[in-house]
């Protein structure tokens, strides 16, 4: 006949072994055991998340402008920033209103359109 207990005792000792082969100890509180000389893995920084976050606010915005200004006066402004010549003109290259600016200004008027409804 089989003791329910042993079974139950025969099991903890199995998950200790295991724990202990995979580098676990048994550590008091406050002191430093086998954990503190671990090495922690190094995290690798998230550089694509963060360029698609500020290309995709970047379109976000100039979509925003595009809207707020109208597709006219948008455009002449950027014309007459580009003008100006030097860093100015560069940054009108990056401010012109390319299809994908266009596509989000129209998603903002249509949402507008619908919440005004």
């Amino acid at each position: 006949m089989s003791d329910p207990n042993m079974k139950e005792f025969y099991n903890r000792v199995v998950r200790i072994e295991q724990a202990h082969s995979m580098g676990y100890g048994f550590e008091a509180e406050g002191t430093l055991g086998r954990s503190f000389y671990r090495r922690t893995p190094v995290r690798r920084r998230p550089v694509f998340r963060i360029g698609v976050f500020l290309i995709c606010f970047c379109f976000g915005m100039k979509g925003a402008i595009h809207y707020n200004m109208g597709a006219e006066s948008y455009d002449r402004r950027v014309a007459e920033i580009e003008a100006r010549g030097g860093l100015d003109a560069v940054q009108g290259f990056l401010m012109r209103s390319e299809p994908v600016t266009r596509l989000i200004s129209h998603g903002i008027g249509v949402v507008i359109e619908r919440s005004r409804t």
